[in-house]
């Protein structure tokens, strides 16, 4: 993976049609995915349950992007092994979810994965301060984590003080929960460069209809583009 600060988007496919996620992922990425966005969620940090390693392994042969994996989990060191044994391109743990978060992030770059670290909405930028030179990618929670559909909280101006901490370091900040083509513009001018969507990208289409998935990717990111300048 090569690193840049253009703008990308990132379906969740926890708003795909659960009977079809090979489809409906080889979908989204014809239509202009960058990245696909795995919501893991184990029912105790977080109040659902979703994907554990055997599925990520399903999804990872249909993935022609990269696989940005969430793990919404506590607690997340004895799993790294297994979700880079299942393909994870990314693998981002959240602050919260244990007392050495710099040691689970090398524990994912030796796994040979990409380090994210995430930030619920209640927990503040300065959290992962120390934990920058470790990083790839800094997940921004906008919703409180455990469902999708939720209202967009709007913490731009954690954004930006995250972006003024990482400085020139090559690491992404994504923004996570209720994104769409009118929040989208909001996170990206202060300095957002991955956008995880997943009701925004999904609504309307599907495996027959694919093409809607296209429409809505193309929108976010060209609200997005037209608000840090890259596109007219």
């Amino acid at each position: 993976m090569s690193f840049d600060r253009t703008i990308k988007i990132a379906p969740s496919i926890l708003s795909a049609d659960f009977a079809n996620f090979g489809q409906e992922i080889q979908a989204i990425e014809a239509q202009g995915a960058d990245w696909v966005h795995v919501d893991v969620m184990d029912g105790h940090f977080v109040p659902n349950l979703t994907f554990g390693p055997p599925a990520v392994k399903a999804f990872r042969p249909h993935v022609k992007t990269v696989m940005d994996v969430h793990l919404m989990i506590t607690p997340v060191d004895p799993y790294i092994d297994a979700y880079a044994e299942a393909g994870a391109d990314i693998l981002t743990a959240h602050v919260e979810a244990g007392p050495h978060t710099h040691r689970t992030l090398q524990a994912i770059r030796a796994a040979g994965m990409k380090a994210g670290v995430a930030l619920n909405p209640g927990t503040p930028a300065e959290a992962v301060e120390h934990l920058l030179d470790l990083a790839d990618l800094v997940c921004v929670m906008t919703v409180n984590p455990g469902f999708g559909g939720q209202k967009f909280i709007d913490l731009t101006d954690k954004v930006r003080r995250l972006r003024a901490m990482i400085g020139d370091r090559p690491v992404h900040i994504e923004i996570d929960g209720g994104v769409d083509a009118t929040t989208a513009p909001k996170v990206a001018a202060a300095g957002a460069d991955v956008l995880v969507a997943g009701s925004a990208v999904f609504k309307g289409g599907s495996v027959s209809a694919p093409d809607v998935y296209g429409k809505n990717i193309s929108t976010i990111r060209t609200a997005a583009q037209v608000a840090v300048g890259q596109a007219a």
